[in-house]
């Protein structure tokens, strides 16, 4: 199999790294080669923070170059419009619509952009975007935002159901686990 290529991008604190590593879990265990490759920003400030996940019959490096992703999972809407010149040309996004003020935003010297799922759209994206947030929030914590966009993600992939809970089951701490596994079933059947 080709080489496919996933970046995982959002903002420090929002667990972009616990998806990755639930990714590269589930497909590990569908038997391909798979490198994670963490890229932190300035994540401890709110800073952008990308994941590479790139899997295939034979993965020999872990980074994705700009045009190669085949799918961007998104955490937050600007992070998403921030990394599209990375996605290919049949890429598929898949975001939270959720918005997090950056910096410049905050301090008032820019201001949010407008209609960047309409935008990202008229690039020839294809963008599913989702309120991960309010699903998030409908399984127990607005901290796993993460799993209801694993759940969403869980329908552009073949891999079964019985893989995504045992992927889930291994990467997520035992006391979290109910709440997560909502979460996931929210994203998914969204």
């Amino acid at each position: 199999m080709k080489t496919k290529n996933i970046m995982i991008v959002g903002v420090g604190g929002q667990g972009s790294l616990l998806a990755s590593k639930l990714l590269g879990q589930l497909l590990l265990s569908q038997g391909y080669d798979v490198k994670v490759s963490e890229v932190h920003g300035m994540s401890q400030r709110g800073g952008s923070v990308v994941t590479y996940v790139r899997y295939g019959d034979e993965v020999n490096s872990p980074v994705i170059d700009k045009g190669e992703a085949d799918y961007i999972i998104s955490f937050e809407l600007m992070e998403a419009a921030r990394w599209i010149s990375f996605l290919k040309k049949d890429g598929q996004i898949v975001t939270n619509t959720q918005q997090i003020d950056p910096m410049p935003v905050i301090m008032g010297a820019a201001e949010y952009p407008d209609g960047l799922v309409e935008k990202m759209k008229a690039t020839g994206a294809k963008v599913d975007a989702i309120d991960c947030l309010s699903l998030a929030n409908e399984a127990g914590s607005s901290k796993a935002v993460n799993l209801v966009l694993m759940g969403r993600l869980s329908h552009y992939f073949d891999a079964p159901e019985e893989a995504w809970q045992a992927a889930i089951d291994a990467t997520v701490p035992a006391k979290f686990l109910e709440l997560n596994k909502k979460a996931f079933a929210l994203g998914k059947n969204a």
